[in-house]
């Protein structure tokens, strides 16, 4: 069982890539991605903190981060290694993939440092644009980077937007 999922959000760590026993580059990265809805409501009131959420940094909003593990393979896994880090905003097409035994999507859970219980969820990535930095807007074009090749077949450097 799998869904396609489409998410825009921040790169969480840097990626890592290693090589399967056959010699396929896979990389990994966490993606970070937020919702925030506006404390006041159209009566003049103020909506209650959902449970999970926090207060946002200008008083206004309520949100919640979602993370994800993302994982990469093939010539996708190379370009997103070399070209993608810490803090840049990234468009992710993927299919999220279930961690329990019947095939269900239920997230990897564990509990932080701090003792807080943390959750995030797994994504095959197909498709992965680079949208900017963080802090600028995510003004960087939305230059496709590169979509998974086929099973068989390189990677099609010409499609490189440099």
């Amino acid at each position: 069982m799998f869904q396609r999922v489409t998410l825009i959000g921040h790169v969480g760590q840097e990626p890592q890539m290693r090589y399967t026993p056959d010699g396929t580059p896979v990389t990994n990265f966490s993606l970070a991605t937020k919702e925030t809805i506006s404390k006041k409501l159209p009566n003049g009131g103020e909506r209650p903190c959902p449970s999970g959420w926090k207060e946002s940094y200008n008083g206004r909003n309520w949100e919640v981060t979602t993370w994800w593990r993302v994982t990469c393979w093939r010539g996708l896994a190379e370009t997103v290694n070399t070209y993608l880090s810490k803090g840049k905003m990234v468009f992710v097409e993927g299919t999220v993939q279930g961690e329990a035994s019947d095939g269900s999507i239920n997230p990897r859970v564990w509990t932080g440092n701090d003792g807080t219980p943390r959750a995030s969820f797994e994504l095959t990535a197909q498709t992965i644009k680079f949208l900017g930095e963080r802090g600028d807007g995510g003004g960087g074009g939305g230059a496709p980077v590169g979509e998974a090749p086929p099973e068989r077949g390189g990677f099609d450097d010409e499609a490189l937007p440099f």
